[in-house]
């Protein structure tokens, strides 16, 4: 497939935590040859700094002098299909996917000074060149005019499970289940009840129902809408 008329292509991909965002989206960027936009590890990045950092999550004075001079830079992997991402110099691509951090970055994300700094920094990459992009408001916030949009969704059993799934693949942690439902929820209603850019669907977005649906046949999806918005 060329991906020459995919170059400068704006792909915004949103939806709850667990719903498969991640996965579908590194595949997606690695299919078109676009860069892959992980929003929410950037979001996850800074929530491990303020934690190592050992500021209170709602300290929000303290956490927006704290990032003023943070560099963050995400480098592509195509043959993992994945991105690390370095937040001052340190890798932390692992460090930023424990469950401390999982239960904390709603809190994290949801404060002005982080979102406008990540905000405007995924606005130069997208900017600088085609992106498939992943997060909760990327389509309706960060690139309220991006190309093509994308709301995914599963069950919160779904998504569970999926979770699970990452975890023991990465051997990160012991969780259950029955916990990863919990925060599953919690952070559903975090993500669409916060105050600035909450989690919704845009009203030009197509909307796909993960459930049952193995990474292939949504990947696949997704690649028919790209390849139909550029013939």
């Amino acid at each position: 497939m060329s991906t020459q008329k995919f170059s400068k292509l704006i792909v915004a991909i949103d939806g709850p935590a667990g719903a498969g965002k991640s996965t579908v989206t590194k595949k997606v960027a690695k299919a078109l040859h676009l860069t892959y936009l992980d929003t929410g590890a950037m979001y996850r990045a800074i929530t491990w700094l303020v934690l190592k950092s050992r500021i209170a999550l709602e300290d929000e004075k303290a956490i927006a002098e704290l990032i003023k001079t943070v560099t963050l830079c995400l480098i592509d992997d195509f043959k993992q299909e994945t991105s690390q991402i370095l937040i001052n110099g340190e890798n932390v691509t692992k460090n930023i996917r424990t469950l401390e951090v999982t239960q904390s970055v709603s809190l994290i994300s949801a404060q002005v000074a982080v979102r406008n700094k990540l905000v405007r920094h995924q606005r130069e990459i997208g900017c600088s060149r085609g992106v498939v992009a992943e997060g909760r408001d990327i389509g309706t916030n960060v690139f309220p005019d991006a190309d093509i949009k994308i709301f995914l969704t599963a069950s919160v059993e779904e998504r569970a499970k999926r979770r699970l799934i990452d975890y023991e693949s990465q051997k990160l942690e012991n969780i259950s289940i029955h916990e990863l439902k919990k925060d599953i929820k919690a952070r559903d209603y975090q993500d669409s009840y916060r105050k600035i850019a909450p989690l919704c669907k845009a009203t030009d977005a197509i909307e796909l129902n993960t459930d049952g649906l193995t990474v292939e046949e949504v990947t696949s999806q997704i690649i028919l809408i790209c390849k139909s918005y550029v013939e």
